[in-house]
């Protein structure tokens, strides 16, 4: 299974559960019972770390335009995962690993596009029609300029 499809299989699953959850909840006036119901076991937060890896984020590039990417990646910085379209963690480390060796960042390299990747990915983007501030927001001149460098691959 891919991680895209896991990861909406499990957000929806967590999302049908919270919502019968609350439906219970709020029926326990609405219903007589014989005896107070049991409370729920406290369930697990779930927050962005717990599926931050499993993310996909294409920053505004279509499926044909990431896949050049994850080609052109995949021959100059190690990108070892699947020639799919969706820019997940193995594609941003990828991408981390270029940046880092040309565009000064020196950040960890852990597959997250957070406003430091940004921030060096803007850098990179000004050859490409990126005139916006090195902000680390990746707004529509970010994304707009990151299709025009994924399109100039050729891949």
């Amino acid at each position: 299974m891919r991680p895209s499809v896991l990861t909406r299989s499990i957000v929806s699953a967590t999302a049908v559960v919270a919502l019968a959850v609350g439906t219970l909840a709020g029926a326990g006036t609405s219903f007589a019972a014989s005896e107070p119901a049991a409370r729920p076991a406290a369930q697990p937060a779930v927050n962005a770390e717990t599926f931050g890896a499993l993310a996909t984020e294409n920053l505004g590039l279509n499926s044909a335009q990431a896949k050049s990417l994850q080609r052109w990646l995949a021959l100059h910085y190690d990108y070892n995962g699947s020639i799919d379209g969706l820019l997940g963690t193995n594609s941003w480390k990828a991408m981390q690993r270029h940046l880092a060796a040309t565009w000064d960042y020196d950040l960890a390299i852990d597959g997250i596009p957070g406003p430091n990747t940004i921030k060096a990915l803007q850098r990179s983007l000004r050859g490409y029609g990126y005139t916006g501030p090195i902000d680390g927001i990746a707004g529509p001149g970010t994304r707009s300029a990151f299709a025009v460098f994924a399109g100039s691959l050729d891949f």
